[in-house]
């Protein structure tokens, strides 16, 4: 019975396409959401490509790697964030290129890029009855999965930014504020009985501007309020934690409900 019941866990497991939502889950996204911030600046601004240029080159990208991802039939780590990195990739320079170059503000693009999480998240729920991450492994499910990501990680970007400028508080007040806030979030989950899986989207669109916040921090000038570092150089030192931490601690995939 035991290695029926181990067996049966397994496959469960092996048919989850996401990663068990862990502390090492959010450290990494933490770590990626600030890579994207600084890899898609780099190709933006150090290499002044532009953000409509940075847009081009990032999202058939990503597009690329989430087709990839429905078409595997098994969780695979390192393309699970390796997607993830491109979405907050595209999502810096699709959002610097609304925000900035459209003149839409930041503003006005966190008010409209919230929009679109929200219509994702209620379009998912309302077609499959959950926006649980625990249900995620079939092709539609990954559909709305990777959609709702996409949106949030763009919106994380125009908040970080809204937040540092528009708000005043600058980038190690804006980290502040959605460190504070993840921190609120996990309190919740464990202290009281909400909906896990609105706690988990809250938490996962929060650690995006927090990435935005820290990843301007590390590069925009002195006088901006940052500490300038190379950019190529805090993304190669970021992505090379990534790998580290992926590497030592290999993730599990979550599990989900089997039909009957």
């Amino acid at each position: 019975m035991a290695d029926l019941h181990s067996d049966t866990h397994d496959a469960r497991a092996a048919l989850n396409k996401v990663p068990a939502v862990t502390l090492i889950f959010w450290v990494v996204k933490i770590l990626a959401t600030t890579l994207g911030e600084t890899a898609g600046d780099t190709v933006s601004m150090t290499l002044n490509a532009g953000y409509l240029v940075g847009t081009a080159i990032f999202l058939p990208l990503l597009v690329l790697l989430i087709a990839w991802q429905i078409r595997v039939r098994r969780f695979n780590s390192w393309l699970y964030w390796a997607t993830i990195i491109a979405s907050t990739t595209a999502g810096t320079t699709l959002a610097d290129f609304a925000t900035r170059s459209l003149g839409i503000g930041y503003t006005g693009g966190s008010l409209l890029l919230f929009t679109l999480v929200a219509a994702c998240l209620i379009a998912w729920r309302a077609t499959l009855g959950s926006i649980s991450v625990d249900t995620v492994s079939k092709p539609r499910e990954e559909m709305f999965y990777w959609a709702t990501i996409t949106a949030s990680q763009t919106l994380g970007t125009a908040l970080g930014d809204w937040t540092a400028d528009t708000g005043g508080l600058g980038y190690l007040g804006a980290a502040a504020i959605f460190a504070g806030l993840l921190a609120l979030v996990a309190a919740l989950h464990f202290g009281t009985r909400i909906s896990r899986a609105v706690l988990f989207w809250s938490a996962f669109i929060l650690t995006r501007p927090l990435g935005a916040a820290v990843g301007d921090f590390l590069d925009k000038p002195v006088d901006h309020g940052g500490l300038a570092l190379s950019r190529p150089l805090a993304s190669l030192l970021l992505a090379g934690a990534i790998v580290l931490i992926l590497w030592w601690i290999p993730q599990r995939p979550g599990t989900h409900p089997v039909s009957t």
